[in-house]
């Protein structure tokens, strides 16, 4: 539906996750009888979680139990545990600081150089557990760092920024070719964000396996009110499922995987997306209010510490649990903090879908009258 600004503007009207409400349907099932099950090329998860690749959550420790819990955890290869041999104190520091000086900070911090020897160890760290493997760089820094992320033998490599297209332009340096990249690599790659789709379509046709849709920045990013772009989450996904659609006729039944990433909070977040046609979602604040959480009850993402524009805020979020209890539960809270997963078995099974491709089919209602989220 299209809205008229005013006499020479028009737009689209979108909706949030918060505008969006999963409708029961007249057959239910038991939620021990639903999969949650995902599958990414040769790579089978039990859960349709990635964690963001965030310092505040991600380190190869936490990588491992998350992936030991059936979840896949992306390690930021741009972050402190690559340009620190030992980032335990500096992360203590970020804890520590205050509000007003927090982002003057975490830029000084983040001037340390990357170390390449650094991100083949931290790979090696996780893939030692026999966990899957996935690690991220921005596309300004892939063609340099990618052969090492695979000599370390990463299996999924995510390259993950604020908005990331198939047709970059600059008169600087030669853009990253997704497409001729992606074509020459040997592992899986998950490409974002995007929030069109347009810009959805293209990506797909560099070869990715998967396609993040939406923004990332976690819960304290400031990308609308620093850039003033935003596009609400429910109609970016269901824009980007649009375009996986359209893009499977076009190449003859070649699928590519739409990943959710951002403004998700909540157990009830993630239905929703899931249900607006994601096949997963990548969420970072419910995991750095884990005990095991590099952040110590803090939260920021890479836009916090950029060095000319930060669009994002270190942001107290606090402790709840072990990431188990996050992910498996019990929960002990009902403001869905805590198991994520059994709030997701609960709704497919009141909804009476067995696993997460029919649940893409259930019926959504519009619900703009929702008070807003606590």
């Amino acid at each position: 539906m299209t809205v008229e600004i005013g006499r020479g503007k028009s737009g689209r009207r979108a909706y949030s996750l918060n505008e969006i409400g999963i409708v029961p349907s007249r057959r239910t099932r038991d939620p021990e009888e639903v999969s949650t099950a995902w599958q990414i090329d040769a790579y089978r998860f039990d859960l349709p979680l990635v964690v963001s690749p965030m310092d505040s959550v991600v380190s190869p420790a936490t990588a491992v139990e998350i992936g030991r819990l059936g979840g896949l955890a992306v390690l930021d290869l741009e972050g402190l545990w690559t340009r620190y041999e030992d980032p335990e104190p500096v992360l203590a520091e970020v804890a520590s600081l205050d509000d007003d000086n927090a982002n003057k900070r975490l830029q000084e911090i983040y001037t340390e150089p990357i170390k390449e020897d650094l991100i083949g160890r931290r790979i090696s760290e996780i893939r030692a557990a026999g966990v899957t493997t996935a690690a991220r760089l921005s596309p300004q820094r892939t063609v340099r760092y990618y052969k090492t992320v695979l000599d370390a033998g990463v299996d999924i490599f995510v390259i993950r920024g604020t908005t990331v297209s198939a047709e970059h332009v600059s008169g600087q340096a030669e853009p990253l070719n997704l497409k001729q990249f992606i074509y020459e690599l040997d592992v899986p790659v998950i490409v974002g964000g995007c929030a069109t789709y347009t810009a959805a379509l293209h990506l797909m046709r560099t070869g990715a396996a998967g396609v993040l849709a939406g923004f990332g920045g976690g819960s304290g990013h400031t990308t609308a009110a620093v850039l003033g772009v935003a596009v609400p989450m429910a109609t970016a996904i269901a824009d980007v499922a649009a375009a996986r659609r359209d893009y499977l006729d076009e190449s003859g039944g070649r699928y590519v995987h739409v990943i959710a990433d951002g403004g998700m909070s909540r157990s009830g977040d993630i239905a929703k997306a899931l249900a607006c046609g994601a096949d997963a979602v990548m969420v970072g604040s419910p995991f750095a209010r884990a005990a095991q959480a590099p952040g110590r009850g803090y939260h920021w993402g890479s836009e916090a510490h950029h060095p000319d524009l930060p669009r994002g805020a270190r942001v107290k979020v606090g402790t709840v649990g072990t990431l188990e209890q996050i992910l498996c539960g019990p929960s002990s809270v009902a403001d869905g903090s805590l198991n994520l997963v059994g709030a997701l078995r609960r709704t497919m099974a009141i909804s009476g879908y067995s696993d997460l491709k029919e649940f893409q089919r259930v019926e959504v209602v519009v619900t703009p009258s929702a008070p807003p989220r606590r």
